[in-house]
């Protein structure tokens, strides 16, 4: 029988496909009824349907099982052809695909190429990409399928890339290096650099996140390149200059430019740059660190050079007080963004001691040059034709403590604008120098009073100059005090008091030795009958005197007064010595009586001389003469040693010396002579005592000796 229309269009295709199948269902349903209809004839059959139906689906369900099985091993090894066909299919299909593009390779190289020529960057890098990715993907594939062996013949085909990196990379680090003048004149070209540099680092970070193959040439690492070419960008531009002079105006002016340089460099990177690259970047950071360090550097190499004493203050101003100031480093222009306190100092605490130390060594050279000049100086304008200057008051001076003094000072001053230490140091220094300058002084009057003895007329006015030399020592002495930085610590150290003392000692002493040589002919004159006969000899000794203290007034008051207690002191040796060093023979009382009036009417005299200059009868040693006049005139020989004891009585200080020997003073007395030939010898006599006294017991018992 033929099928309808409408049984046709209700044919599966699977039934049009498979017509076995068909066959199969029908002769299952036919023999199912036949089953069935035999087992369910009678009625009390129908019961066990429930049973019936669980127990065929079970063994429906068991045959199914079994039938899956059996299919699915059967086709399990065909499958797995399958896969493997399909693979290789997928991968020549790739393949297939690429050929254009490795066919194209050469040819885009040379695009690139044009392009980088004409600063085209971010195309020429996009078509670099291009290739690169296309090279790494054969790469990895070679990579993993292990035929390293292969990766040889790839790389040699994409040879070219190598140079398109390196022109694009010099390219890169050419915009950089001129980075502080394009960002003013032309910042896309800077922008683009940065944007290729950021691209490259990204494909960086991907590629060592996935870790299962690296190419070639990766990382690039181009964003560290650039810090480093931006880098020696700077300290090239500043600091890798050709050796200069490291002398006088040349380092300030080296100095000055770096100042103006720097700041106007971090002011271009704050307000421009800062913008034109990622923030991450932190490139005004990375610039102020990038010139802190090579400031540091740059300093020590200089503090190599033998550097004079100017170069060394430039120096340490520069780095300790210009580099922090507002007119760089603090500049209100890069606060608050650029701050350089927590980069640590631009000289360690260490190295700034080192130079200031080089400093000090250097104005010491420099200060003892100009004392020494000053000293020559000094030296000769003592051998002038005129009396020295004086001052409003009518002292005797010279210039020369007023040059030492405001040299010294002006070192300090200028040592004080720096540090506190370097301040010290100069301080300290100036005080050795002081101290040495003034031995220096008093070898020079040593020499100036040798060539005096030679020739008494030279210099003309030696007594005025060595005045102004005892005023000048008193004003550098008042001075030194001033010098120190702290006013609560203006103490004159201990040597160098020791060595005002000194200096002053000299002087004096040279004065009373000029005073001695003007009195020793008067002394000479003593005794003698022609000194007993008349005061003359003792008015010439008194015009000598008030002659020298009319020069002494020209000298400040304290010394005046030591001048004047010292000639006192001086004039008193001379007449005893003078009398101690001639043998006289008063051959009666009445000359025994007449030496006595003598001895009263000089010693009168002069106590009444320097009484009238100022100096106080206590303070005067001619007390000895007159105690000498009174033993001479003795006439109770018994009470010679009573009166001995009555002087050490009222006078404890004093000590005899000679021994007293129990002899009766004749009506002659006789004057025995001590051997003594200079000054120092004079002092040394036992009626000397330690302190400089007299000891009249010791002179009387020379007058009283047979």
């Amino acid at each position: 029988m033929g099928m309808s229309a409408e049984d046709e269009r209700t044919v599966s295709p699977r039934d049009e496909e498979w017509p076995e199948a068909e066959k199969a269902e029908k002769l299952a349903r036919g023999a199912a009824l036949k089953w069935a209809s035999g087992v369910f004839y009678r009625p009390e059959k129908l019961e066990g349907l429930g049973q019936y139906r669980s127990r065929e689906t079970q063994r429906n369900s068991s045959i199914q099982s079994r039938l899956k099985s059996t299919i699915q091993s059967y086709l399990e090894g065909g499958l797995q052809q399958m896969r493997a066909l399909m693979a290789e299919h997928v991968q020549l299909a790739s393949v297939v695909q690429v050929l254009p593009q490795l066919f194209s390779v050469h040819e885009v190289f040379s695009h690139t190429l044009q392009l980088l020529s004409g600063q085209q960057l971010l195309e020429a890098h996009a078509e670099l990409m291009m290739m690169e990715h296309l090279r790494d993907d054969i790469l990895s594939q070679l990579h993993l399928r292990g035929l390293s062996s292969a990766q040889a013949t790839v790389l040699s085909y994409f040879g070219g890339l190598r140079e398109l990196n390196e022109s694009l990379a010099k390219q890169l680090w050419d915009i950089v290096g001129s980075s502080l003048r394009l960002v003013r004149e032309d910042p896309v070209l800077f922008v683009t650099a940065v944007r290729i540099i950021e691209r490259e680092e990204k494909i960086d970070d991907t590629l060592l996140l996935e870790a299962t193959f690296l190419p070639p040439g990766r990382p690039k690492g181009w964003r560290q390149k650039f810090y480093h070419v931006l880098q020696e960008t700077i300290t090239g531009a500043h600091f890798h200059a050709v050796c200069m002079d490291t002398e006088g105006p040349e380092l300030a002016r080296h100095l000055a430019a770096l100042q103006k340089d720097i700041v106007s460099e971090l002011r271009v990177v704050k307000d421009l740059m800062v913008q034109c690259v990622p923030a991450h970047y932190n490139i005004l950071s990375v610039c102020t660190v990038t010139y802190h360090q090579a400031l540091t550097s740059h300093l020590q190499d200089i503090l190599r050079e033998d550097l004079d004493k100017q170069a060394l203050f430039l120096l340490l101003e520069w780095a300790l007080r210009v580099y922090h100031s507002p007119e760089m480093m603090g500049h209100p222009d890069l606060l608050p963004e650029v701050d350089v306190s927590a980069l640590g100092p631009l000289m360690s605490p260490e190295l700034v001691d080192q130079t200031e130390r080089k400093y000090v060594v250097k104005v010491k050279a420099s200060v003892l040059e100009w004392m020494q000049r000053t000293l020559e100086v000094e030296f000769k304008e003592w051998f002038r034709e005129e009396e020295p200057e004086t001052d409003h008051q009518g002292f005797f001076q010279s210039a020369l403590p007023v040059i030492v003094m405001q040299m010294l000072n002006e070192n300090i001053r200028v040592a004080s604008l720096i540090t506190d230490s370097l301040q010290q140091k100069v301080y300290n220094m100036a005080l050795e120098e002081l101290e040495a300058f003034l031995g220096r002084l008093r070898e020079a009057l040593v020499q100036c009073g040798k060539e005096h003895q030679k020739d008494r007329t030279i210099p003309k006015y030696y007594v005025s100059y060595l005045l102004a030399m005892l005023n000048n020592n008193l004003a550098l002495s008042s001075s030194v005090s001033f010098l120190h930085p702290d006013t609560a610590r203006r103490e004159v150290p201990m040597s160098l008091q020791a060595a005002l003392d000194r200096m002053q000692k000299k002087a004096c002493q040279l004065l009373l030795e000029e005073l001695l040589l003007d009195l020793q002919p008067l002394c000479l004159q003593l005794p003698s009958r022609k000194w007993l006969s008349g005061s003359q000899l003792v008015s010439s000794m008194c015009e000598v005197i008030d002659k020298y203290a009319k020069n002494f007034s020209r000298v400040r008051k304290p010394v005046f007064m030591l001048l004047l207690t010292e000639s006192e002191l001086l004039v008193t040796s001379q007449y005893l010595r003078a009398l101690m060093q001639k043998k006289m023979v008063c051959k009666s009382k009445e000359e025994r009586g007449q030496l006595c009036d003598r001895l009263l009417q000089d010693a009168t005299q002069l106590r009444e001389l320097f009484c009238g200059l100022g100096l106080d009868q206590s303070q005067q040693s001619l007390e000895a003469v007159f105690a000498l006049r009174e033993l001479i005139c003795l006439k109770d020989p018994a009470l010679l040693s009573l009166e001995v004891l009555g002087f050490i009585t009222k006078y404890p200080d004093v000590r005899c010396h000679a021994k007293i020997r129990s002899k009766a003073c004749h009506s002659a007395c006789i004057l025995v002579p001590s051997p003594c030939s200079t000054l120092g010898d004079l002092y040394a006599l036992p009626c000397f005592l330690p302190s400089g006294r007299l000891d009249p017991a010791v002179l009387a018992w020379h007058y009283c000796q047979k």
